[in-house]
């Protein structure tokens, strides 16, 4: 399934992005049309394969236009950030489940409630 999401990638990026993007990288959307330049690395977590199942669920596969995550900005920021720091497997696991639960929107409790959390640990140390 990545592989038929990377070649559309590539489709995609070549037919509607005027930017050029750095090798390696693919771009999605989200719902509020920001677009995120994500590594192809990306493709092999499981919070990303499931991201790609629900767009795909969603919005069907794109043949012309871009791929479009079904969350919003804030929420893709958010894991994004998180897989930079390479999450352990529970929190992985926690944040699948919301995505999956709660369309991963940040206007869930989840995501608010997460993000909070995150903060309050930045500004403890």
């Amino acid at each position: 399934m990545a592989r038929k999401w990377k070649k559309l990638s590539v489709i995609g990026r070549r037919r509607i992005t005027s930017s050029l993007v750095d090798n390696g990288h693919f771009v999605i959307y989200t719902i509020d049309q920001k677009r995120f330049v994500i590594p192809l690395a990306y493709l092999r977590n499981t919070i990303f394969m499931e991201l790609l199942k629900m767009s795909e669920e969603e919005f069907g596969l794109p043949s012309d236009g871009p791929i479009t995550f079904p969350c919003d900005s804030v929420a893709m920021n958010y894991i994004v950030s998180l897989l930079r720091r390479s999450l352990a497997k529970d929190l992985e696991k926690a944040v699948l489940n919301s995505v999956a639960t709660y369309r991963c929107s940040s206007t869930t409790s989840y995501f608010h409630q997460a993000h909070t959390d995150q903060q309050s640990l930045v500004s403890g140390f």
